[in-house]
């Protein structure tokens, strides 16, 4: 009788060995969590900083009942729960802010904002109350340990050391100051990392956006909370923020992260999406199942009290939210709906539940870039399952300002996240160049407070010599506010970028082209491009996109064009039946060259290509 319940115990202990280990082979392959780009909504574009419980509820209950059956499925809160006293659209001051945090230095839900999470229930109750309605829950946090937890020499669950033995003031995040690094070699660093996601399980988490992780690029933080995540055994999708991410971390990111951003904060300006084309094009080749390049938000819908929008809807115009749509879904981005659900219109509905549209988001695959010539745009991809081909026209036809086609250097969307709040350039003139055209657009926000500053502007020759731009005079030079200064700001000021003054510049204020004529045998340019402190000290803020060219940069034609596909250079031979996916039409069928939609302003058109048997 006793061998017996001895061969019964081995075998319950053999049992649940087995299961142990079968629930580690599930979890610690995290692709699997995410083998389709991730689909959901976030509070930041909404709400900012300021979201509260009922919110996230009300656009938990109109997915669950709109868009569910879609896949749309993640319901994500952003940045600063744990602050008590957060009410606006903006940061509070680090020293003005309520930290909400716990025993062991984690920071834990405001009671305020997320009633539910009284008595240190943390987001467990929100969490539940996501899931009962068939959905997944995700929360944002910032890299690092809190500074008060530091200050306060809180003890880190699980080991003997505090918060302060684990802790740099460098690489502290410049745009919010609330976190210090956790230095990844001392003991008690990853312990720090792994109490905090054992919490975060507990509260049922399916979703972390980590932000000041990926630029500038964190690995050793990256790796920590890898580790700590699969510490868990609870599959926790991990998304990588801000962008750009560096493009020669492809590797690391890939083998660490579920996706990571390949832009800065992306609002609904048609500047940032025209710029978004190269970006995608550039990583796509990088498109990998479970783990997603993001292109960040879609800053669809109506906005609450964002951080850059308060009670509008989105300023993309209709062709414009069509290609926004388009090439996220061609790109594989992520999607990730930043408006107030309930408040969306029929419009906005059909862009988010066609459902031949959103299968070429999930199935599709070989995505890429096909050509990008004057302004007109084609992208490619395949489906695994028929042969078909899926082909994405976009009219791009400049940023809204000027054109893109031609430009050297864009910089992208410069703010107070830009580490130094400014981008350095040098940029290589083609042979001939007789003219040169400085350009700062608005990055996202309205012109207001777009002060900005080209410093120390220098066009050198190709003996060597260099000259100062501010020695020359302009042909033509106009600001969207202001008039340009000569070694001043626009204002008339100091230049002046993050606190260091300048004495040789140009200070301008978006929109703004200041033109010259170039000397003979210039070969190149150089200038530090900076947000002038006027701007960026006042709540308002400033976000700008600086651009170079050498040829003048004329806004395009705003009519519809003609795009001719010719089907033979997508390897069909013979006659193929197409279909306009986004209108869920069949257009008859086509060979060699007979295709060539028309594509309005800044629009897009979405087709599966079928070979006929």
């Amino acid at each position: 009788m006793k061998i017996i319940n001895v061969f019964k115990v081995f075998a319950i202990v053999i049992l649940f060995l087995s299961c142990e280990n079968n629930k580690k082979s599930e979890t610690t392959n995290f692709k699997d969590w995410a083998k389709t780009p991730p689909m959901g909504w976030n509070s930041w574009d909404c709400f900012g900083p300021s979201v509260e419980e009922d919110e996230v509820k009300a656009n938990a209950d109109y997915m669950a009942k709109h868009l569910k059956d879609f896949g749309w499925e993640y319901i994500v809160v952003d940045i600063r729960w744990y602050a008590d006293n957060q009410t606006t659209g903006h940061y509070n001051k680090y020293d003005e802010t309520d930290f909400i945090i716990d025993e062991y230095g984690r920071y834990m839900p405001s009671p305020k904002r997320f009633p539910s999470s009284v008595n240190g229930a943390g987001f467990k109750p929100l969490a539940d109350y996501i899931h009962s309605l068939g959905l997944k829950f995700g929360i944002h946090i910032m890299r690092g340990v809190p500074k008060e937890a530091v200050f306060n020499k809180l003890p880190i669950k699980g080991i003997d050391k505090t918060a302060a033995d684990i802790y740099s003031t460098e690489f502290e995040c410049t745009w919010l100051q609330d976190n210090y690094t956790v230095v990844k070699d001392k003991p008690g660093a990853q312990e720090y990392y792994n109490s905090i996601f054992d919490m975060y399980a507990s509260w049922g988490l399916d979703f972390v956006k980590v932000d000041d992780l990926s630029r500038p690029y964190h690995a050793d933080e990256i790796e920590m909370i890898r580790k700590a995540i699969d510490q868990t055994g609870i599959p926790i999708v991990l998304s990588m923020s801000p962008g750009a991410t560096p493009i020669d971390k492809h590797e690391h990111a890939t083998a660490n992260s579920n996706m990571w951003r390949t832009i800065d904060d992306f609002w609904d300006n048609w500047a940032q999406l025209n710029y978004s084309f190269d970006k995608c094009a550039e990583w796509a080749p990088y498109i990998t199942p479970g783990a997603w390049p993001d292109a960040d938000m879609l800053p669809m819908g109506k906005f609450i009290r964002g951080e850059r929008a308060t009670n509008r809807y989105t300023k993309f115009t209709k062709d414009e939210q069509f290609t926004l749509m388009t090439l996220w879904t061609m790109f594989k981005s992520p999607l990730m709906f930043g408006g107030n659900l309930p408040d969306n219109d029929e419009f906005t509905n059909t862009l988010l539940t066609n459902e031949e549209v959103l299968e070429v988001h999930s199935n599709s695959v070989n995505n890429k870039q096909w050509f990008n010539e004057n302004d007109l745009i084609g992208w490619t991809a395949d489906d695994p399952d028929s042969g078909d081909k899926f082909v994405a026209l976009f009219n791009s036809a400049g940023d809204g300002f000027v054109s893109t086609k031609n430009l050297l250097y864009r910089s992208g969307t410069v703010s107070h996240l830009t580490d130094g709040f400014g981008e350095d350039i040098d940029v290589k003139l083609p042979n001939g160049s007789t003219d040169l055209y400085l350009i700062v657009n608005d990055g996202g926000d309205g012109y207001s407070w777009d002060h900005a500053n080209w410093i120390n502007p220098t066009i050198h020759l190709n003996n060597g010599d260099k000259v100062n731009l501010t020695d020359l005079s302009w042909e033509d030079a106009f600001a969207g506010w202001g008039t340009v200064g000569i070694n001043k700001s626009v204002s008339g000021g100091e230049l002046n970028v993050k606190g260091k003054t300048y004495k040789n510049g140009l200070g301008t204020h978006s929109q703004s082209i200041i033109s010259y004529k170039l000397p003979e045998n210039t070969v190149r340019f150089t200038a530090f491009a900076g947000l002038d402190i006027v701007g960026t000290n006042t709540k308002a803020g400033s976000t700008v996109e600086f651009m170079i060219s050498t040829e003048d940069p004329k806004i395009s034609d705003e009519a519809p064009i003609t795009i001719p596909v010719n089907l033979e250079d997508l390897g069909f031979s013979g006659t193929c039946s197409i279909r306009d996916l986004w209108h869920k039409k069949d257009l008859g069928t086509y060979s060699g060259s007979d295709f060539s939609p028309i594509i309005n302003y800044h629009g897009a058109g979405l087709y599966r290509i079928s070979e006929l048997k």
